[in-house]
């Protein structure tokens, strides 16, 4: 049985409102500059930004068309965040051409993909009120297909495309601040901010409750396109009624979220380096990880990579022209990071932002190692 859903041109309103949601930002935190990363102070926002309209409901999102004419596009490397079975949609095929789910049990609408995506720009906007944002990069995944009552008993080769009824499971985006950069070890990262969403990780059979979304505030590598995210710009798990709840919860990591902190880590793993029969130590402990006795392993920090994408760090390690070792075989852990986060990229859109962040902890775990302080991630290398 399908999940009811509802044409999105019937989603004018949210199920849930909440009042006296604050427009304004602390002003008490540490942010970045456009261009060159210093500490600075976030100025309070407490007006609309002048592309974004206020609904019915309070929400301010972005207008149309200036959703795409305060966008612009800069030079970057055309390969995706994120591969795996994910395609390109754009945000108007989301608006136009899908349908959106509701929950089976009371018929109410689920926040939808595109008015996601629309609530992390105006929070965004309310934060970097004088940056120029790239256009976001949408991937989705697990299409689910249906046909319109009319359709029946039509044959799947004879339906109409107005007798076609679509909407995708799985969606995560990114927008990129090309104002605001910093280079690492050679490699121009770029602010980013995204999200997931999966409706697989909601019950649509029963009635509206609280859903879930994933959102981060990180860096690009113009290089690769790797996300570089760490566990303070990450929230795993956003649980909101309404798109007031979500901008709210959006607001908040960023605001909180310190720039400086995250580069300066970032370039701290840079000052270590692996060996070749170091970085094999690493990849063959990594194998045995997933096959710890229970209790062995519960001691040890997390690894999320799979077998699969062990294989592929093997492979680009030997093989990435942008992070495969020295001719000696020493490998830095900054191109090794890069490797995990590469691999990374053949995640589901589902578990993808939870092994980007795992990438950079495990990255410091073992620079803490080889620092030589104290750390459970000493059973990689010994």
């Amino acid at each position: 049985m399908e999940p009811k859903a509802v044409n999105n041109q019937q989603n004018a309103k949210n199920s849930e409102q909440h009042e006296g949601t604050s427009n304004s930002v602390s002003p008490s935190l540490s942010t970045v500059s456009s261009g060159n990363f210093t500490p600075g102070i976030l100025q309070q926002n407490t007006g609309i930004p002048k592309n974004l309209e206020e609904r019915e409901d309070g929400l301010r999102i972005p207008s149309s068309p200036p959703l795409v004419t305060e966008f612009q596009s800069y030079p970057f490397d055309k390969s995706p965040f994120i591969e795996a079975n994910t395609e390109s949609v754009s945000l108007s095929h989301l608006k136009e051409d899908c349908i959106i789910p509701v929950f089976s049990k009371d018929n109410e609408i689920t926040l939808s993909h595109q008015e996601f995506i629309e609530t992390a720009l105006s929070a965004v906007s309310k934060v970097f009120p004088n940056e120029v944002l790239d256009p976001p990069e949408i991937r989705v995944s697990h299409s689910i297909k249906g046909r319109t009552p009319d359709a029946l008993h039509v044959p799947a080769k004879d339906l109409l495309e107005s007798q076609r009824t679509n909407y995708f499971e799985r969606m995560a985006f990114i927008f990129r601040l090309p104002g605001i950069k910093d280079t690492v070890s050679g490699n121009e990262l770029s602010l980013t901010v995204g999200g997931v969403r999966a409706y697989n990780n909601e019950n649509l059979y029963n009635k509206k409750t609280f859903e879930k979304f994933k959102f981060f505030i990180g860096f690009q590598n113009k290089v690769c396109c790797n996300l570089c995210v760490s566990t303070d710009g990450f929230l795993g798990e956003i649980r909101a009624m309404s798109f007031l709840d979500l901008e709210e919860k959006i607001l908040q990591l960023i605001s909180s979220y310190n720039a400086e902190k995250h580069l300066s880590e970032m370039k701290a793993i840079t000052d270590y380096s692996l060996t070749e029969k170091d970085f094999a130590q690493i990849v063959g402990k990594s194998r045995l990880y997933n096959f710890l006795p229970t209790r062995q392993k519960q001691d040890l920090p997390k690894l999320l990579m799979t077998d699969g994408h062990i294989s592929t760090i093997a492979k680009d390690y030997y093989q990435d022209k942008s992070f495969c070792r020295e001719p000696n075989g020493d490998i830095n852990l900054w191109n090794m990071y890069n490797l995990f986060t590469g691999a990374n990229k053949s995640s589901y859109i589902d578990t993808f932002l939870d092994r980007g962040v795992n990438a950079f902890q495990f990255s410091e775990g073992i620079s803490n190692v080889l620092s030589h302080k104290d750390s459970p991630y000493s059973w990689f290398l010994s």
